[in-house]
C-alpha cells in the first residue's frame, strides 16, 4: 500500500501569537503520529509576513532555512507533491477560513469542519443563535458595537465576540464595572456580546468525534472554578508565554482541568446536547462545545470550539484517550471520514 500524503497546514497570516501557538500544537502531532509505513508529512508554515515555507521540521532552524514563497509559488508547489489530504493547524480566524477554502478551490480534501462552519462558530453570537434553535439552552445575551449601552443586570460577562483564550473577557458584578470591561472587550473586536451570568454548578467541556458515520460522544472534561474565588475562566487558565518565549498550555495542568468519570450522571446529558450543536452547526468530522451547568444541573451553552489538531496534548485527543481511543485510531478514523469508503486506511 502506497504512504498516504499528507500536508500539514501550520502557522498565521494574521500574528506571531497565533504562529506560534500552531507550531506548538503541530509540533506535538507531528511527533507523535509518525508512522513511517503508513504517512508521508509534508509541512507547509505560513508566517505573519504571508509568506508560505515548506520546511523539513518545525525546529527553527530548518523554518529558517526552507525557502520563502508567496501564495501563488506555495499553490505552484504544493500542486506538483500529490497530496492526499490536508491537517489544518492554524487556529487564526484567517487560518480557520480563507486557508481551509484554498484546498476547496486546490480539491484536496482536509480534515475538520468547512470555512463556513469555522466562520459561524468563530461569531459567538451567530453560533448562539443557531444552536437555540436547535432547542439548546444559551445565556440570554445581547451584541454591541462601540456607543451601544448595555440593558443587561449585572452580574454578567462581557466577551468580545471573536476572540479565543478568554482574551478580553471579564465578569461585571456592578453597572460602573461596564465602561471598563466594554473598552477592553472592545480593543479585540468590533462587537461585543454581554450575557446573563449563569451562577456556577460546573463548566465542562465535550468532544464529538464521528466514526462509521456515527456520530460519538467522548468522555467530558471538567474545569476547575469556584463560585465565590473564580466564578470564570481567564487567559491564565488557558496559556502562558515562558521565560524563553514559547507558549505553555496551562489548561494541561491537572489541577486547572480533568477528565469527568464516565459514570456521572451528567455526562450523558451534556452528550445528547452536544450532539443537537453538532448537527445544527453542520459540523463534520469532529466537534468541541463548553457548557456551563448551573446549580440546578441545568446546562447552557457557551461557545464552540472546532479544533482538534490530533496533539496529544489536544482536547479531544485527550478525551479520546480517556475513552480507549489511540491517537493513531482518532486520526485514522478522521481520515477515513474524510476520505470516504473508498480510501480508509
Amino acid at each position: 500500500m502506497s504512504l498516504l500524503r499528507i500536508l500539514h497546514l501550520v502557522g498565521s497570516a494574521q500574528d506571531n501569537f497565533y504562529c506560534n501557538l500552531s507550531r506548538l500544537y503541530a509540533q506535538d502531532c507531528l511527533t507523535s503520529t509518525a508512522e513511517r509505513d503508513r504517512y508521508d508529512f509534508v509541512i507547509a508554515y505560513i508566517t505573519p509576513d504571508s509568506l508560505w515555507r515548506f520546511p523539513s521540521s518545525l525546529s527553527p532552524e530548518d523554518i529558517a532555512d526552507a525557502q520563502s514563497m508567496p501564495m501563488f509559488d506555495a499553490i505552484q508547489f504544493i500542486t506538483t507533491q500529490n497530496i492526499d489530504l490536508v491537517l489544518p493547524q492554524m487556529f487564526c480566524i484567517p487560518g480557520m477560513t480563507y486557508y481551509r477554502a484554498l484546498f476547496d478551490l486546490l480539491k484536496i480534501p482536509y480534515i475538520g469542519n468547512t470555512p463556513d462552519v469555522m466562520g459561524i462558530t468563530a461569531h459567538k453570537s451567530r453560533t448562539k443563535a443557531i444552536v437555540a434553535a436547535a432547542g439548546v439552552k444559551v445565556p440570554r445575551g445581547e451584541l454591541l458595537r462601540q456607543g451601544d449601552i448595555p440593558t443587561i443586570l449585572p452580574p454578567a460577562v462581557v466577551k468580545p465576540v471573536n476572540s479565543d483564550n478568554s482574551f478580553g473577557v471579564a465578569l461585571v458584578k456592578d453597572f460602573t464595572e461596564y465602561d471598563s470591561a466594554l473598552k477592553n472587550a472592545f480593543e479585540y473586536a468590533s462587537e461585543v456580546i454581554v450575557e446573563e451570568f449563569i451562577h456556577l454548578g460546573r463548566e465542562v467541556r465535550c468532544g464529538i468525534i464521528v466514526k462509521s458515520g456515527e456520530l460519538v460522544g467522548l468522555p467530558l472534561e471538567e474545569y476547575s472554578l469556584d463560585p465565590q474565588e473564580k466564578p470564570i475562566r481567564n487567559y491564565a487558565d488557558k496559556l502562558k508565554q515562558t521565560d524563553d518565549g514559547n507558549l505553555h498550555l496551562t489548561a494541561k495542568d491537572i489541577t486547572k482541568a480533568w477528565i469527568v468519570d464516565s459514570n456521572d450522571l451528567i455526562t450523558q446529558k451534556i452528550q445528547q446536547v452536544a450532539k443537537k450543536c453538532h448537527q445544527a452547526l453542520g459540523c463534520r468530522h469532529y466537534s468541541l462545545f463548553d457548557f456551563r451547568i448551573d446549580p440546578k444541573g441545568e446546562p447552557w451553552f457557551l461557545e464552540a470550539g472546532l479544533y482538534c489538531s490530533f496533539a496529544p496534548k489536544s482536547v479531544i485527543s485527550c478525551m479520546a484517550k480517556a475513552a480507549g481511543i489511540s491517537l493513531n485510531e482518532l486520526l485514522t478514523a478522521a481520515i477515513n471520514e474524510t476520505l470516504g469508503n473508498n480510501q480508509k486506511v
